[in-house]
């Protein structure tokens, strides 16, 4: 986004040393300083996970997911998911308000990555867990060897090498060294293979269903969500996934594991009061880092808003460049965007000076541990004043120079090698601790809010066993039985938009096979309703709708569905090709059938003029195309679909007459024995209908053929059709249709039908 461009350049940001070189926290996520080419960042919906996992790539993993959380408003998301909020805090319109104890989400992922169904997941699960066992053993032993090569070079050459020359046993030490260092690398990467497949099978798994359950819900679920808020809650509840079981397999229970170990190690071997020490020291560390990380959220969740008010003023702008043209506001856009990027300095500051709080503290706490440690091991050790040669000494004889003799349990200066080696493996999972707190509590706000997703119900679904709708041309009705319906809102209470007026309110009617009947009405009116209820997008409040003699709610939903192609007014295409657009009717349909329906919408022509014909990319929503070549791939796609039941909703309202006469005259020889109900604002459409129907205030005020109906005296059809004969008679060159209708309407043979 563009306020991210204009950031790319800025400088890195506070230092935090984990013992690799280049490696900083910007943010409290991490980049580095070394790359000279933009961090990678992935931005479907369902991204690809788990190309290798180990210590490195988790690096690059808390980079990309943290780059990609860029926006995200707080860590406390949950408390902000409910329809009513404010767009700036709300990002997730319809969200559950509800949310999910973290037991529960890591339960529901854990029947993911342990699946009953396959063994050969489980089989891998457990080979990575041995392998992680594994990869900390083998890292723990490296101090050891490398503790008994500076014994050999100090002359304390341990038992089990005394046998072998000195210079050969330093030797072989270094060279074990090596090789021990390589096999913990080694199994760390094994474990990556092997749990890769596992990994991937979870999300892959989880993104599917969610996609699924996503098509499922209402209409109006996706009516009250914001734009895109949808699938950032799926982009973010996958990237939480990704995570928790990184941090899980790869971090926390990693570390958890070393702790234990070396404290462990430190007991056995320089007993209690080193070992209390180091457990003090990881204690304090991990206190100290989960409170200043509470404290700092403060500071991110208002860096992260005034980004994300950034980042949506930058997309809304640029999105209505030409509104921003037309009214020369220029300035007005650019001191908007100036003020929120001077709300998200200020908040980056905030963020950044409180990150080189926790550095720092976070170091001084490591450093005291491991400065206490190992003077509690040094206090042990003595050297010979003749030979050199470290021996067990108390505190009071290092001091007044004695020397004592070695002991069973000497302790040599590689013993100082070994602790320092063992607590500063320990400081790069710590360092990470932070950072991994605070993005697993996102993760699992952003599971929850997945989860909580797929646990909606959809309230219009096919009931129970529900049969198919059986119908064909011959028994294609569709009728209203006393139908009351108004829009509701998620209490069961009348929309506040709507309170005091019914779309439908006792409405009745009935369109037998084979007829094309028309719904007029003002604006308003309900019109574009009919379709929502008869396509079963809302079930009406009382009364009855039939199709093919069957009421719409006993039958499959999908049949039903099947049985309807709509046109609609809006016709919103998907970012691919023409053809691929017009072939979305029906997927099964050949090249001829789909020429041949481009022909009767009259666009064949326009498409074969594009410079790439059919493959031509129609841009986000079909912006690219104009509106009249929009509603065109919009009829033809309808006539794919080959149903028995065709609906216009002002599906030529972007049309001009001419186009709009060949494409209506066309459908009529193609489409015999098609019942048809059109949605009409443009009157001429309808002239040759078999039945107009006048909705108004929720009822059929008015119904007759064309003729009949101005033939009432003071009809509000009639009224309609002058005012818009008269629009037409004021433009300076009439259509040819409005011109025609005016002779018709004029003509005593006309009238008198």
């Amino acid at each position: 986004m563009l306020h991210r461009i204009l950031r790319r350049n800025a400088p890195p940001i506070s230092l935090l040393s984990v013992g690799a070189f280049g490696r900083q926290v910007y943010a409290a996520s991490l980049t580095d300083s070394r790359l000279q080419y933009p961090l990678p960042a992935t931005t479907s919906v369902f991204p690809r996970y788990f190309s290798s996992l180990n210590r490195r790539s988790l690096d690059s993993l808390l980079r990309d997911r943290l780059d990609q959380n860029d926006m995200l408003v707080s860590s406390k998301l949950k408390q902000h998911m409910h329809p009513s909020g404010d767009q700036d805090t709300q990002p997730f319109a319809t969200a559950p308000k509800r949310s999910l104890s973290d037991w529960y989400i890591v339960s529901k992922l854990l029947s993911y990555i342990w699946p009953a169904d396959q063994p050969r997941i489980r089989l891998r699960v457990v080979a990575a867990l041995s392998l992680l066992f594994s990869a900390k053993l083998v890292n723990v032993l490296v101090p050891f060897v490398f503790k008994y090569a500076v014994d050999c070079y100090s002359g304390n050459v341990p038992v089990f090498l005394a046998d072998i020359h000195p210079a050969t046993a330093a030797t072989a030490t270094l060279l074990c060294y090596g090789i021990f260092r390589a096999t913990s690398s080694g199994l760390n990467e094994l474990r990556t293979a092997v749990f890769a497949k596992a990994a991937q099978s979870s999300i892959h798994k989880v993104g599917v269903q969610v996609f699924r359950h996503m098509h499922d819900l209402d209409l109006s679920y996706h009516l009250g969500r914001r734009t895109g808020a949808l699938g950032k809650a799926i982009d973010r509840g996958a990237r939480g996934i990704q995570f928790i079981l990184t941090a899980m397999v790869f971090n926390l229970f990693p570390t958890a594991l070393e702790v234990g170990l070396v404290t462990g190690i430190l007991y056995y071997k320089y007993g209690t009061a080193a070992s209390m020490i180091a457990l003090t020291c990881i204690g304090a560390y991990t206190s100290f880092t989960f409170a200043i990380t509470r404290w700092r959220t403060q500071f991110r969740v208002a860096m992260n808003r005034a980004d994300g008010r950034a980042g949506s003023q930058a997309t809304d702008s640029l999105i209505n460049y030409e509104t921003v043209k037309y009214f020369n506001n220029e300035a007005h856009e650019a001191g908007i965007y100036d003020r929120l990027q001077k709300e998200y300095a200020d908040a980056s500051i905030k963020t950044t000076t409180s990150l080189a709080v926790l550095n720092f503290g976070q170091a001084a706490i490591f450093s005291a541990g491991l400065a206490a440690t190992m003077i509690a091991v040094a206090s042990q050790i003595a050297l010979d004043p003749i030979s050199g040669v470290a021996t067990t000494a108390a505190v009071g004889d290092l001091i007044s120079g004695t020397a004592v003799e070695h002991t069973a349990r000497a302790f040599t200066v590689g013993d100082l090698v070994l602790v320092n080696g063992l607590l500063f493996q320990l400081s790069v999972p710590l360092n990470f601790l932070g950072t991994m707190y605070r993005e697993v509590r996102q993760s699992l706000v952003d599971m929850s809010t997945m989860f909580l997703l797929m646990e909606l119900e959809p309230k219009i679904k096919s009931p129970p066993g529900a049969p198919n709708l059986i119908i064909d041309k011959s028994n294609a009705s569709i009728e209203f039985r006393d139908v009351k319906f108004a829009y509701m809102s998620k209490g069961g209470k009348k929309s506040d938009v709507l309170i005091g007026r019914s779309i439908c309110d006792g409405l009745s009617f009935k369109v037998d096979p084979g007829q094309r009947v028309a719904v007029v009405g003002g604006s308003g009116t309900g019109k574009s309703t009919l379709v929502r209820l008869i396509y079963r997008f809302f079930d009406v409040n009382e009364g009855a709708i039939l199709v093919g003699g069957q009421d719409v709610r006993s039958v499959n939903l999908d049949s039903l569905r099947r049985a309807i192609a709509v046109v609609p007014q809006d016709a919103v295409l998907f970012h691919n090709t023409i053809y691929y657009n017009l072939q979305y009717g029906n997927l099964n349909a050949t090249p001829e059938q789909v020429y041949e329906a481009t022909r009767l919408a009259d666009l064949a022509s326009a498409i074969e003029r594009m410079p790439h014909g059919y493959e031509t990319q129609v841009g986000e929503r079909g912006l690219k195309l104009s509106g009249g070549e929009k509603q065109r791939i919009a009829i033809a796609r309808a006539l794919l679909k080959q149903a028995p039941i065709l609906i216009y909703d002002e599906a030529t309202s972007s049309l001009d007459s001419i186009t709009e006469h060949n494409i209506l005259q066309r459908l009529a020889k193609v489409t015999p024995g098609t019942t048809s109900l059109v949605i009409a604002h443009r009157l001429s459409t309808i002239v040759d209908a078999d039945e107009i129907l006048v909705l108004r205030n929720g009822r059929i005020s008015e119904r007759g053929t064309h003729w009949s109906l101005l033939n009432q005296p003071n009809s509000y059809y009639s009224q309609l059709w002058e005012q818009q004969l008269r629009g037409s008679s004021t433009q300076s060159e009439p259509t040819d249709k409005a011109e025609e209708l005016s002779e018709r309407i004029s003509a005593p043979s006309d009238v008198s039908r």
